[in-house]
């Protein structure tokens, strides 16, 4: 196979004029053999620009206009000393940024930009500095690949390009001293200390040290990923080469140094520059019944040690929810978490050397590590289905001359590496799955799979050290080579003609990594990611889709543009929203730290003016909402209002503090709630799998698409044991809102009632809950239809509304009382109903004095404290000779009971029982108050 290239990529063609365009107005400077830079006195043709500062700026500006960014006021610089023993001084050179999204050619266009440099301007000698050995091997490969297409393209111009090799530096003067374009790959590893090499003095160099040839060269650099190369470190190291200027080339850019051309995710995802995505979320449902615990970091600050961990906290609706908590020695999971079923996990060590966390049951985990998920069902299902996805694709595109890859990004090297768990559940799964396609079915699992763990030192090209994890073999060194260095045949199919080594390179389609290949590295063809671990890093999301979103190509190296071929699945071990959200978050987050450092403040400071601004440039939905300051908008009292006879006499009415009385049936709330648990139907725990489409909208946020019902692939009903299912519901009862204490003997018998224990069996946990929802639900119905309150004896002080001359409004809608009926002159609203109510109350004449009641009044009831909307004095109808109302009234957009939540309308009728009610018949403990649900002013009397 031999790569094909289009030349005529109009994206590509203007982030090289982008670059190139910066330059305008400089001479083409033709090789010349300079003696001294600065203080370094050596021979070398180095680069050469003659335009001042601010003709460079005028460009960049021009360039910026260009590509509708908004142009920089200045040139973003580089500052750093270099040299030592005396000999120091300040190197300062500008930088420039390139964005573009992940599997649209960002290499391709900055080995081209290097060319396009030495055509119009002369500029010759280039350091393309990487973070990595995947990245350094996924840029030699392209250099190799684009090298017959470049010349053809720029008419056969002679360049030379190789890997800083510390054991060959006549390569350093080679680079120096010759008059051809040098291009040179070095990880930022091999020059950031003092030790390296290339700071060295050495004889193979007549006593010279290899960095101030370099130096003398004055290198223009190619900075790929330049995210993971912005430590002081880093920077001081960069300088040190005494570059011309730096090209920063990412997707993912951490802090922007005046970016001169943009290509978005959105922007390439909607005009289909890259594959779709579809993510495939392989999760566990309904399986809370075990304690689950995820070690996610320990801290030590001085005296103080923290662990942080994910748990399955009981949330007040009775809902389990994965939740982040912080413990110290001591703490207790079961108090923190709210469940008995923690019961044991009480912090008994956290070790920040040995990153551990230890528990009283003697339960150990490190950071990274999890207990009580069922991680094996979970991983079984991810693989047989990425192996299900994967042979069916590749039936579908062989015809097209296309090879299907699959990448399986592993949690641990040891799950995989000597027969680990992740390998026996791929060689169970391979060999099950191909029995039903003929072309698959004599291949061994063995056969199909390829592995690449660690960054493997290499000399001269050739592997010297293998990471001990993955064991030094022959096996070994050929997967590297294969996965890292030999794309064509990883993307080729097996024929009669191959010799036996090339076949087996060929059949290989199957790649495991552990983090190595997160970045730098891709490959076309990759049509499958499978996320076997716990997705943790900022960027985690976008790096793993990076990784084949890449447009496939097919057996002659044809790049194929067909919609219905380019699309990556994603095997998630998260829900589809979840995983979208957090890949919109990563790709906000990136532009986050760039507004942030282009304005000095965080996002939550930026002003109205420059969040308008931002969204112009950037897209709408771009930032997050401003958040809620308080002070921004006050209600002032009218102090002759709240001392007026009207206001008086309504607080005396409504001022009393009461308590309920109940009574319960429990004979007869058990013959309601049996046969409604028993109609309830309750899933088993299980593991499913649920596609969505990934989608950008006009806005450029990428939501999900949901294009299959949740099926189930994993019933994991009996694994685990059974819990005291009276204590769980005693527990659900108490801790979920509203807290209700019923006896465990009414529960058991509960239990013993009912006709089919099975529900309860397979699923505990999922039972007591619904069980707990039922019985509260009944026992509310119970309560408040004979429920009777009376006075405590205890009153709400009109002093305290006195006292609160100014009150802070958050309210989404703020309405001006500009008549002087209300007791505030603004007046919060929480809806448009309550908008429009105010706005009715102001137009009223008969309407004496209203405000909306604090938050600190409120009615207690069954199903949790009840906070009434409106006090209102008004002249009565003059049919009745116009008497004074004293009304509570609470606005809904419907007074109809089955248009109200079930808590909304119970809380209502016990609002009816407080207050007293014309509407609901009902007469309370209070005197002279009528209490009223309306949808509009024009309901009252």
């Amino acid at each position: 196979m031999e790569f094909r290239f289009d030349a005529n990529q109009e994206f590509q063609v203007r982030a090289i004029e982008a670059v190139a365009g910066m330059f305008d107005g400089q001479a083409c400077v033709s090789a010349q053999v300079q003696f001294k830079e600065g203080t370094i006195n050596l021979a070398a043709v180095a680069n050469r620009l003659d335009l001042d500062e601010g003709r460079v700026l005028a460009n960049l500006q021009a360039v910026q206009k260009g590509n509708r960014i908004r142009p920089d006021g200045k040139l973003e610089y580089i500052e750093a000393a270099i040299g030592a023993n005396g000999g120091e001084r300040r190197v300062r050179f500008p930088n420039f940024s390139v964005e573009m999204e992940t599997g649209t050619g960002k290499t391709y266009v900055y080995v081209r930009t290097i060319l396009e440099l030495f055509r119009r301007y002369g500029m010759r000698k280039f350091i393309v500095v990487v973070p990595s050995v995947a990245v350094r091997e996924g840029v030699l490969k392209t250099l190799k690949i684009t090298e017959k297409h470049l010349k053809t393209l720029y008419g056969n111009p002679v360049y030379r390009y190789y890997v800083y090799d510390s054991g060959n530096l006549s390569q350093v003067r080679q680079f120096a001293q010759t008059d051809s374009v040098e291009v040179m790959v070095m990880t930022i590893d091999s020059f950031n200390k003092a030790s390296n090499v290339i700071r060295q003095s050495r004889d193979q160099l007549q006593g010279e040290t290899p960095i101030h040839l370099v130096q003398a060269a004055r290198p223009i650099l190619i900075l790929d990923e330049p995210q993971n190369m912005e430590s002081e470190k880093s920077v001081a190291a960069l300088a040190a080469l005494n570059p011309l200027f730096a090209l920063r080339y990412s997707a993912t850019h951490r802090v922007p140094y005046n970016i001169v051309y943009r290509l978005t995710p959105a922007e390439a995802y909607r005009q289909g520059l890259v594959k779709k995505v579809q993510v495939d979320s392989v999760v566990r449902e309904n399986d809370e019944n075990r304690p689950y615990i995820r070690v996610e970091a320990v801290e030590s600050k001085k005296t103080k040690v923290t662990a942080r961990l994910a748990v399955h906290k009981l949330m007040k609706t009775g809902a389990v929810k994965e939740t982040l908590i912080t413990v110290g020695p001591g703490a207790s999971l079961a108090e923190k978490a709210g469940r008995e079923d923690y019961t044991g996990f009480e912090v008994d060590e956290i070790n920040p050397g040995g990153q551990y966390v230890r528990f009283a049951n003697n339960v150990e985990l490190k950071v990274g590590e999890e207990q009580g998920a069922d991680k094996a069902a979970v991983f079984a299902a991810q693989i047989r289905h990425t192996v299900q996805e994967h042979i069916l694709k590749q039936e579908r595109l062989k015809g097209q001359g296309i090879k299907v890859l699959s990448l399986f990004f592993i949690d641990r090297v040891a799950n995989y590496v000597g027969g680990g768990i992740i390998r026996q559940l791929f060689d169970k799964a391979f060999d099950e799955v191909k029995s039903a396609y003929p072309a698959w079915k004599d291949l061994a699992p063995a056969a199909v799979q390829a592995a690449y763990f660690a960054e493997k030192k290499h000399k001269g090209g050739v592997v010297e050290q293998v990471d001990s994890s993955s064991g030094e073999t022959r096996e070994d060194e050929a997967a590297y080579d294969l996965i890292m260095r030999d794309k064509e045949s990883l993307l080729a199919f097996a024929d009669a003609a191959d010799d036996e080594e090339t076949r087996k390179k060929k059949q290989v389609c199957f790649i495991f990594s552990h983090s190595a290949l997160r970045e730098g590295w891709d490959n076309p063809n990759i049509f499958q990611v499978c996320t076997l671990r716990q997705v943790g890093s900022e960027r985690e999301r976008r790096q793993q889709v990076g990784r084949g979103i890449r447009l496939a190509v097919n057996q002659a190296g044809d790049r194929v543009h067909d919609e219905q071929v380019n699309i990556l699945t994603v095997v998630a071990n998260e829900s589809f929203g979840t995983f979208v959200d957090q890949y919109q978050d990563e790709i906000a987050f990136e532009y986050r730290a760039e507004i942030e450092a282009r304005y000095g403040k965080s996002i939550g400071d930026l002003s109205k003016a420059e969040r308008r601004k931002i969204e112009a440039e950037y897209g709408e939905g771009i930032l997050p909402p401003p958040p809620r300051k308080a002070g921004e908008r006050k209600a002032h009292l009218r102090k002759s209002r709240a001392l007026s006879e009207d206001f008086k006499e309504l607080w005396s009415r409504i001022r009393h503090k009461t308590r309920y009385a109940l009574q319960i049936d429990t004979e007869e709330l058990l013959n309601e709630v049996v046969p409604a648990i028993e109609a309830e139907r309750i899933a088993p725990p299980r593991v499913t799998i649920t596609k969505a489409e990934m989608k950008v909208g006009d806005d450029g946020i990428f939501d999900a698409m949901q294009i299959s019902a949740a099926k189930t692939v994993a019933d994991l009903v009996g694994r685990y044991p059974l819990p005291n299912l009276v204590e769980v519901m005693a527990n659900l009862m108490e801790h979920t809102s509203p807290p209700v204490r019923l006896t465990r003997r009414s529960l058991l018998e509960l239990f013993r009632r009912l006709g089919t224990k099975k529900a309860a069996v397979d699923n505990p946990h999922e039972w007591a809950t619904t069980a707990v929802r039922i019985l509260k639900e009944k026992l509310a119905d119970h309560l408040v239809e004979g429920i009777q309150y009376e006075k405590l004896g205890e009153e709400y002080q009109l002093q305290q509304i006195l006292d609160e001359k100014t009150v802070e409004l958050f309210s989404k809608y703020i309405v001006s009382a500009d008549k002087d009926r209300a007791l505030y002159d603004l007046i919060p609203c929480d809806s448009e109903v309550e908008r429009k109510f105010v706005e009715d109350m102001e137009a009223r004449d008969d309407v004496r004095l209203y405000l909306k009641l604090p938050t600190w009044f409120i009615v207690p009831t069954p199903v949790g404290d009840y906070r009434p909307d409106w006090a209102i004095v008004m002249d009565g109808p003059e049919a009745e000779g116009r008497p004074v109302l004293y009304l509570v009234s609470e606005t809904k957009g419907s007074p109809r009971k089955d248009d109200l939540r079930p808590d909304e309308w119970r809380k209502i009728q016990c609002g009816a029982a407080h207050f007293g009610s014309k509407q609901y018949r009902k007469k309370g403990p209070l005197e002279g108050i009528d209490y009223r649900v309306v949808s509009s002013a024009s309901e009252l009397p």
